[in-house]
């Protein structure tokens, strides 16, 4: 449904708004993420040439959000890296098709119902979830990046 850099940039967000209070690099993301590092570079650029996280340089420096996380949504990340496609018009290209056929237009819709889903779910709400399960997180490695 949504593409793997999406889904790397979540990984990503998800990681800087459990850690808010300071920047983490790219390794511990990679590491904390299991992300390949040359690919979460990348995915990191997008995020910050959007606007959506920024870097620091130097001793102390990383990478962290910009945007609150009660604020910033599961959407807005997938729209800042790969925006789920949405069908305004036949994609067969069929001249006779002047509105969507029964087929792409459930799809459409399902697309729909999925980025009104995306859009009610901050990043503040997985990472403070109540769930005994923490995104991202493991043990001894959850500990390290904490503390």
């Amino acid at each position: 449904m949504i593409s793997k850099t999406a889904e790397y940039a979540l990984r990503a967000v998800a990681c800087m708004g459990s850690s808010p209070e300071r920047p983490l690099s790219a390794n511990v993301l990679a590491e904390q993420t299991k992300v390949p590092r040359r690919y979460l570079t990348r995915v990191l650029q997008d995020l910050c040439a959007a606007g959506v996280a920024r870097s620091r340089p130097g001793p102390g420096g990383g990478y962290e959000l910009t945007a609150p996380t009660d604020k910033l949504t599961i959407l807005d990340v997938i729209n800042t890296v790969a925006p789920i496609e949405r069908i305004r018009k036949c994609p067969l290209g069929l001249k006779d098709h002047t509105s969507l056929c029964p087929l792409h237009a459930e799809l459409d819709r399902a697309y729909a119902a999925t980025e009104k889903a995306f859009a009610s779910v901050t990043i503040r709400a997985l990472v403070e979830s109540a769930s005994p399960i923490k995104p991202l997180c493991e043990g001894a490695l959850a500990a390290a990046v904490k503390g």
